[in-house]
């Protein structure tokens, strides 16, 4: 079989980041990401691909592959061992992230994690697999160039080209370079996140200072909130504490554990070793004296940060004179979340600071200057762009047809593309899709019963409980009739006395073979009530009949 290459997801959306090489006799996966949920999936945790299209070819499936420890790249690799048992490879600090989200689920003592360097070569089954280092929000990260019998593919990850990185390692341009001076790159898959940003990004370097004039500023508290997985981030802002004299508590489990797991590796140092100063003996220093680091920059509503603005977290409320810091990106679909949750840090005395406001963040994410260097200097047949929503895969595909690129491709999830001696052809698509993940559930809860909650939501909800005699088939008790989210307590006696009369005017219109009919009965009642209440409320809410047979 010629090469297959089948994005199971993050191209038409941010996250589920999950991409499949095969060749026929070795197939390997590049990165197991899943999706927060945005606000119409109510009760949802998050989201994950639909690995299912794994499970024909899991005799051959050899390896997974992560770029970096984003959750949006390994947050469903515990979902993924579950079903398949295969290697993972990635750098240490990718792989001891990755182990505290699969202690969570048992796994850590069972999977296979092989940890690589950011510039190595290796054989996976027929495939030559080449890592090169690229500079991203997060330390050890890299892209992959995958050599086989037809052709040479570069996927470049989340990446930008950073001047001044913090831990040293650029991104691999040069050798990057060699690769297009000297062999001819088949296809390139490369990161659209910021193809909407003209010039190029910002060096991470550049909030360090930010925060640091920040914090020298502020005359109280300073609450720095992030995710916990930006580790360079979370670097900068203890460094920039210490400049300050200010001592940093964590909060939120996933901070504390990553930045264990962060320093356990070597990936980040402290100023001096009293710099961490546990989260409840925040009240016991002066304000001038602490910062905060913590989760909830996305407006999550049980996150540290929203319990902080609502009064309600156990050590750190938020009061008159502190700053609040949203250090990151507003993702799309959070938007809302996150204004709501800004709104209540004002209200409870702070002076908060973010994105469009103050210069207290930068993208990891290359800007189109970037991404056309990457074009130039490889070179490639043909160009895939991904990690991203439509729009951005189109505009990305046109800055490619811009740069000469002959052939640059508009690909969709499940597409399959095939390539033989460096020729592309469409072969179809396979069968991808979401999983969402609801508690201790995965893929439990589908469209029909979002629509439900989404309707619950809304309209509320009307109980009409009767019970019934078997043998006369008369009412014995009832009808009863609950609401939930439909009228209010003053209006509800004049309204229930209405739907009850309607209740029982259906009832006897259905006549004594209807009633009989459990089924038929239901569908009556919930027609009428539904008719009723939309005309007397103009409201639609769920009706549940529950018929007892006594």
């Amino acid at each position: 079989m010629t090469l297959r290459i089948i994005p199971l997801g993050g191209l038409g959306e941010f996250g589920l980041n999950s991409m499949l090489f095969d060749d026929g006799e070795s197939a390997l996966l590049v990165d197991a990401g899943l999706m927060f949920p945005d606000d119409t999936m109510l009760g949802i945790d998050f989201v994950i691909p639909d690995f299912g299209c794994l499970r024909e070819i899991s005799h051959r499936l050899r390896a997974l592959l992560l770029t970096h420890g984003h959750e949006d790249h390994i947050g469903a690799v515990s979902f993924l061992l579950r079903e398949f048992d295969v290697p993972v490879y990635g750098t240490p600090l990718t792989l001891g992230l990755l182990r505290n989200r699969l202690s969570e689920y048992g796994l850590d003592g069972v999977a296979r994690l092989e940890a690589i360097e950011r510039s190595g070569r290796f054989r996976i089954g027929d495939l030559d697999v080449e890592t090169f280092p690229v500079c991203h929000s997060i330390p050890g990260g890299f892209g992959y160039i995958l050599r086989c019998r037809d052709g040479v593919f570069v996927h470049t990850g989340d990446f930008k080209i950073d001047r001044q990185p913090l831990d040293g390692v650029p991104t691999a341009m040069d050798r990057l370079a060699a690769v297009g001076a000297h062999e001819q790159v088949t296809a390139l898959f490369s990161d659209s996140t910021n193809v909407e940003r003209e010039g190029h990004s910002l060096p991470e370097a550049f909030v360090g200072e930010a925060l640091s004039e920040l914090f020298g500023a502020a005359g109280g508290r300073v609450i720095v909130a992030m995710f916990s997985s930006n580790i360079h981030r979370i670097q900068e802002v203890i460094n920039a504490a210490a400049r300050n004299d200010r001592r940093v508590a964590l909060c939120g489990r996933s901070m504390v554990g990553n930045v264990r797991t962060a320093l356990e590796l070597g990936y980040m140092r402290l100023p001096h070793p009293d710099i961490l100063l546990p989260v409840e003996e925040t009240e016991t220093l002066p304000g001038r004296e602490v910062a905060v680091l913590t989760t909830g920059s996305q407006g999550e509503p049980r996150s540290a940060l929203t319990l902080m603005a609502l009064g309600e977290h156990k050590h750190v409320r938020i009061r008159e004179g502190d700053t609040a810091v949203l250090s990151s990106k507003f993702i799309p679909g959070n938007e809302r979340a996150i204004a709501n949750v800004i709104n209540h840090l004002f209200l409870a005395g702070a002076d908060v600071r973010y994105e469009k406001i103050s210069e207290i963040h930068v993208s990891g994410h290359a800007s189109r200057e970037e991404l056309r260097s990457m074009v130039r200097i490889l070179r490639p047949e043909h160009f895939i762009p991904v990690h991203g929503e439509p729009r951005h895969l189109m505009i990305h595909k046109a800055l490619a047809l811009e740069m000469g690129v002959p052939r640059p491709e508009f690909v969709r999830n499940g597409d399959i593309l095939e390539f033989s001696e460096g020729v592309l052809t469409r072969a179809g698509k396979v069968p991808t899709g979401r999983l969402f993940v609801d508690g201790k559930g995965v893929g439990e809860v589908e469209g029909v019963v979002l629509k439900d909650r989404f309707h619950l939501s809304n309209d509320g909800m009307v109980m009409v409980v009767l019970a019934i005699s078997q043998t006369s088939g008369e009412i014995l008790y009832g009808p009863d009739i609950v609401t939930r989210g439909v009228v209010s307590e003053n209006a509800s006696d004049t309204i229930m006395e209405d739907a009850r009369r309607v209740v029982l005017a259906t009832w006897e219109e259905a006549g004594p073979e209807a009633r009989k009919d459990a089924a038929e009965i239901k569908t009556d009642l919930r027609k009428a009530l539904r008719r009723f209440f939309n005309k007397r409320l103009d409201r639609k809410p769920m009706i549940i009949p529950v018929l007892l047979e006594l």
